[in-house]
């Protein structure tokens, strides 16, 4: 039996006011989307998700005063689903990163999201209350100011009880206190702090994996080609999902995954290591390519896989 996996940075479902403020339509907008996709996805790793903030909450009228992101966001999904035979799939796990205050009142939050089909696959384990981090921090006294970087750790069993690991995880930015930020033309993945995270989360992965079957995705901020990119598969071992199934070849421009006004980059990847056997990536559009359900949606496009255990 194959399963199908999303990856998506959402942005914080907050696209149409250009990430300032999360609306109830980004949220349907996402929602519907995934909903349409035939068959479902059976894992949904989600990055740029928020808690309660300020910014989550600005635009956007809860339903009641402790409900989350998150919450609100799968209340949609479940509306979304309604034109599906029942019962609704999915169950939500949210890892906390990083929360922003300015005087006690939460200003943003940062975090990862990963949705399970619970009637195809069981739970295991998962690190929701500790995501593992892995920010380097070049400037130690801007330590506490700097945003966290963590990785989502999920175990879980598949068909006949075998098991699958799944890593989300979003890289931080290229540092500009590096000189070769200001003096190359490369930027994205060729931070010296995004190398370390690479190695950190590396490690993290050969500890709790191990040789059983697992996947990392996510928003890496890096191109193919990098430091990076080059550091998990070459030195690592990891299968670049793409490239394997020749969606990319060697040119980062040939394939972007994300935009900004005119710029294109490929900054989102799905990695594998175990075994596992990827069949297709049918639904992975370029980003601006009107055709698919998630344009217009985040400042991402999602990367879609299937693959045999």
């Amino acid at each position: 039996m194959s399963l199908r996996i999303v990856t998506y940075n959402v942005r914080y479902f907050g696209h149409a006011l250009r990430g300032l403020a999360s609306t109830r339509g980004g949220k349907r907008g996402v929602a519907e989307a995934l909903a349409s996709l035939d068959p479902i996805a059976d894992i949904v790793c989600l990055q740029e998700v928020e808690t309660l903030s300020l910014r989550s909450t600005l635009a956007f009228r809860r339903s009641h005063d402790d409900e989350t992101q998150l919450e609100s966001f799968m209340a949609e999904l479940e509306q979304a689903f309604e034109k599906r035979p029942p019962p609704f799939p999915y169950e939500a796990f949210y890892f906390r990163a990083h929360v922003n205050r300015i005087a006690g009142t939460p200003l943003q939050s940062m975090g990862l999201a990963i949705l399970v089909h619970r009637y195809r696959l069981k739970i295991d384990l998962h690190n929701c209350e500790s995501p593992h981090n892995i920010t380097y921090h070049h400037v130690l006294r801007w330590k506490d100011r700097k945003q966290t970087r963590i990785c989502a750790h999920m175990k879980l069993k598949g068909p006949g009880g075998r098991p699958l690991h799944v890593f989300n995880t979003h890289l931080s930015l290229p540092t500009p206190f590096a000189k070769a930020f200001w003096t190359s033309r490369e930027r994205m993945g060729f931070g010296i702090n995004q190398l370390h995270e690479a190695k950190t989360l590396a490690a993290f992965i050969q500890r709790h994996a191990g040789n059983e079957p697992f996947i990392v995705c996510g928003d890496f901020n890096s191109a193919p080609g990098s430091p990076v990119y080059r550091y998990l598969t070459e030195d690592c071992g990891l299968t670049g999902v793409q490239r394997q199934l020749g969606q990319i070849d060697g040119d980062p421009r040939s394939f972007p995954t994300a935009g900004f006004m005119n710029l294109r980059m490929h900054l989102d990847h799905l990695f594998s290591g175990g075994g596992l056997r990827w069949l297709d990536l049918t639904g992975t559009c370029k980003f601006g390519d009107r055709t698919s359900p998630f344009w217009g949606k985040s400042d991402h496009m999602p990367l879609i896989g299937r693959f045999d255990l």
